[in-house]
């Protein structure tokens, strides 16, 4: 059967995100039998932050992601097993031990204008005999232009795909029609789109990135992911079935998963809160989302003034350290304006 897109499905990965990294093999053998029985044929597994994230950084997970790995690559039957590794967070030999785990590709991502930070590690998938993706995050960020640039980096490494990450749920229908559709006529390999779903437009992105020559596309059983969640698979995937786009994905089946395996993981997920849609409004790293929750219980300030802080200051992923940072630096200022009022209100002497 031929179908219009191959979709990945990265509940085991993005939706690491929104549940603190805390999956269990158990919750993973559901996940991945679910999916695979549905017809997903590809299916991302690793930390949120890719391979190597468990960290007092990104947070710790509660079961080595290894263990995690095998347990997926035990139950799955027909879908390949993808991973993604992030320079600097994971190294070669992930990539090495994964591989020997059953895993066939590998998601290497970089900040959009960091391509070049990929070349060794998308060249040791493929010497490993992977297919190598190469990850564009934050995609909003740069021109479509810019974009090009890079991704004619990630193709000159190798890479079988490049990828449009919308990391901050940031970007409106056009900007993901104008950055896919500039890839897919100027690179000679495939281009995806990874959608986030802060401004509720995940779909709507997707589909459009479709329109204009996205072969791949990616989504989160229940929405399940970073910030305000993913593209829904089910959604995506029942979409394309009312609007007879051929996916090869069972819509019942993904929409079993989503309801009776994933949501009870998370009920509140797909709920596009205040947070959650700042993130997108400011730009800003989906991941970001938990931290800055705590920072702002921490230091006691508002969240929503942490994240549009933060987009101002156009942090990008890594830079997780600037979240309490800026968390701080609020609380001083709100202390500093209490004073000034507590001393402006006194009574002269």
């Amino acid at each position: 059967m031929t179908t219009a897109f191959r979709l990945t499905d990265s509940t085991l990965r993005d939706g690491s995100h929104a549940i603190a990294h805390q999956y269990t093999p158990d919750q993973v053998v559901d996940i991945v039998r679910g999916l695979d029985a549905a017809g997903v044929p590809v299916i991302e597994i690793s930390h949120g932050d890719g391979l190597g994230g468990s960290s007092f950084n990104y947070g710790f997970s509660a079961v080595d992601e290894l263990d995690l790995v095998s347990a997926a690559a035990d139950a799955v039957q027909q879908a390949k097993l993808a991973v993604l590794l992030l320079p600097g967070i994971g190294v070669a030999d992930d990539l090495r031990a994964v591989r020997e785990r059953g895993v066939s590709i590998a998601r290497i991502a970089t900040h959009c204008t960091e391509a070049d930070i990929a070349e060794q590690h998308v060249k040791t998938a493929k010497k490993l005999g992977m297919e190598a993706t190469g990850f564009l995050m934050m995609s909003h960020m740069i021109t479509p232009e810019q974009l090009l640039q890079q991704a004619r980096l990630m193709q000159s490494y190798g890479a079988d795909t490049v990828y449009v990450v919308d990391s901050a749920g940031a970007m409106t229908t056009e900007d993901a029609k104008s950055r896919v559709g500039l890839l897919a006529e100027h690179l000679e390999v495939q281009v995806g789109l990874h959608a986030h779903n802060n401004l509720s437009l995940a779909v709507a992105n997707s589909l459009a990135a479709l329109d204009v020559g996205a072969a791949q596309l990616d989504g989160c059983s229940a929405g399940l992911g970073a910030g305000a969640g993913n593209c829904p698979t089910e959604i995506l995937v029942a979409a394309c079935d009312r609007m007879g786009i051929e996916t090869g994905v069972d819509t019942l089946g993904v929409l079993g998963v989503a309801e009776d395996v994933v949501r009870p993981l998370r009920p509140d997920m797909g709920v596009i809160d205040r947070a959650g849609l700042l993130l997108g409004y400011a730009g800003v790293y989906g991941s970001f989302l938990l931290h800055s929750k705590r920072a702002a219980e921490r230091f006691g300030v508002d969240q929503g003034e942490i994240i549009l802080e933060l987009g101002r200051r156009r942090v990008i992923g890594g830079q997780e350290d600037m979240i309490l940072d800026v968390a701080a630096e609020l609380a001083s200022q709100s202390h500093a304006r209490a004073t000034d009022k507590t001393e402006g209100t006194r009574a002269p002497g």
